[in-house]
């Protein structure tokens, strides 16, 4: 009766029990079709999730410094406030304290600073392009780093030179944030000195207006003016004199790229000045210097504006610790005496930077094997190449990257000495006859091997360089001039009449030869 057909009737099988059976299936069937069964109950409503919302804290929870609490938009530009990660980074900048930036982010506050700063040659580096340029023939110098021609193809050692400058010299310009070692990854443009890095991280979003020595040991380090002020003078690059070595096998810690042998410190170190306490932000901003004098001769210090005067006496306040110290004033006959013909570190200097014959080569080829003894030479970038190119197989052709636009082209600058010594301090006579304290800084070799292992270049050397490539520095060793400081006049007062610029012929400076007897 309802459509479906009856089961079969089995042999022997009751006709009753048969009919109870079909009746049976007949109401479960139609139990299942019942329109008054009720329905399952409905499904709970659930509430929508809202969009998650970006700001800048949400990834960088950075704290900032009272004279700074603003969105982080005003300087890093981008966006707040949105429904993802990349349209927050739409348009950020990363860098704003950087050169190319700095005009637009820091100056709306900080004019004049950066006025002075762009001008400055911790901006310009001007004095170090300039010389080594002109060593190598340039007739006219440049106002700063940037103006370095780039050069699609060199045919002159002055070429090979600005590609040696541009993307090995200028690992500390302002423009680069340096190599990813402990202690030389840093900041650009005005964050290099005002944003603290440390362990090769920013330790705080904080900006600091007394920068501390640690900072400027960023890029005054590897034998660079600064780190003789700590009594560091960098190993000789060969593995075999990189001590000491650690007991376990593993290397020792070489926060600047190489590790360093620990001489004398500096007198006005251990008195507790930090670099600031001389060079203060005039100096490294503009063109203002501080001299000895400034300090040492009281009537000069007030008005040469060199420490903070504390009393009228001579006493001085720190600008990091506040401590008061009592500064020595200048009371020996031979200050008076010498004034004029001998700078102070002639005779106060305990030891220099000598290192003599660097040697700079360019490879283009695959041959690494050479180098591998001395991979480690103060640039990530080579030590990176030459390690991974030795052992992984199938690596490409050398690259390293320019300092100043962070392109990377084919070439690696790799660096070496023919001797390392800092025994004796070298003395010669300045173009103002004034005898100073000399370093081989100009004594360059070039060579330059392409592709192909063809060598290009060998053994350029400068055609327009003093004596050995010899120029004035200021060694920051400062000691007592001790016992002997006359002997170092005497054996080199006769330099007076020979200045450097006088004398063009190679070999070593008579001044070398009578110093390290």
């Amino acid at each position: 009766m309802f459509g479906f057909p009856l089961l079969p009737r089995q042999k022997n099988m009751p006709s009753s029990i048969l009919r109870l059976c079909t009746i049976l299936v007949v109401l479960l069937l139609a139990s299942g079709c019942s329109q008054d069964e009720p329905a399952p109950p409905p499904a709970t409503a659930t509430k929508p999730t809202a969009p998650k919302i970006y700001t800048c804290s949400s990834c960088h929870p950075h704290s900032l410094d009272k004279a700074h609490e603003f969105a982080c938009t005003v300087c890093h530009q981008g966006k707040e406030n949105v429904l993802s990660q990349e349209e927050a980074h739409n348009g950020l900048i990363s860098r704003p304290a950087h050169p190319e930036h700095m005009a637009s982010t820091c100056a709306p506050c900080h004019a004049q600073q950066v006025t002075d700063a762009s001008h400055s040659l911790h901006f310009t580096s001007a004095n170090e392009i300039n010389s080594v340029r002109r060593a190598f023939g340039a007739e006219t110098d440049l106002a700063r780093a940037e103006d370095i021609p780039v050069h699609a193809q060199i045919t002159t050692p002055l070429q090979l030179v600005d590609d040696l400058l541009r993307r090995r010299c200028l690992r500390c310009h302002i423009s680069y944030d340096g190599d990813p070692y402990a202690e030389t990854l840093r900041g650009t443009g005005c964050a290099a000195c005002h944003l603290e890095f440390r362990h090769s991280s920013l330790v705080s979003h904080a900006f600091i207006k007394k920068t501390p020595d640690s900072q400027c040991l960023h890029c005054h380090n590897s034998n660079f003016v600064g780190a003789d002020y700590y009594g560091r003078y960098e190993h000789d690059l060969h593995w075999d004199y990189r001590t000491p070595y650690k007991k376990d096998g593993s290397e020792a810690d070489r926060p600047y790229g190489v590790e360093y042998h620990q001489l004398a410190t500096d007198v006005h170190k251990k008195a507790g000045l930090a670099c600031i306490d001389c060079h203060q932000g005039g100096e490294l901003m503009a063109t203002s210097t501080t001299t000895c004098r400034s300090c040492h001769e009281f009537t000069a210090a007030k008005q040469n504006n060199g420490l903070q005067l504390a009393e009228n006496n001579g006493t001085v306040i720190l600008s990091l610790s506040h401590k008061k110290i009592t500064v020595p004033q200048l009371h020996h006959p031979a200050h008076a005496q010498y004034r004029g013909k001998v700078a102070c570190a002639v005779c106060h200097s305990q030891w220099s930077y000598t290192d003599e014959g660097t040697h700079l080569f360019r490879q283009d080829d695959e041959d690494y094997d050479p180098w591998e003894a001395i991979s480690v030479q103060g640039s990530f970038e080579v030590e990176h190449e030459v390690y991974t190119n030795i052992n992984l197989d199938g690596y490409p052709y050398p690259f390293m990257s320019d300092k100043l636009t962070g392109k990377t082209t084919i070439g690696l600058w790799h660096k070496g000495f023919e001797l390392r010594r800092w025994e004796f301090p070298i003395i010669c006579a300045d173009d103002d006859g004034i005898l100073q304290i000399c370093r081989p800084i100009l004594d360059l070799h070039l060579s330059w091997v392409d592709e192909e292992s063809e060598v290009i270049m060998d053994n350029i050397t400068p055609n327009k360089t003093p004596r050995h490539g010899l120029l004035p520095y200021t060694p920051h060793t400062t000691g007592k001039a001790g016992p002997f400081y006359r002997q170092r006049l005497k054996t080199n007062l006769h330099l007076l009449e020979q200045p450097l610029n006088m004398d063009k012929a190679p070999g070593l400076n008579p001044a070398m030869k009578d110093t390290k007897k």
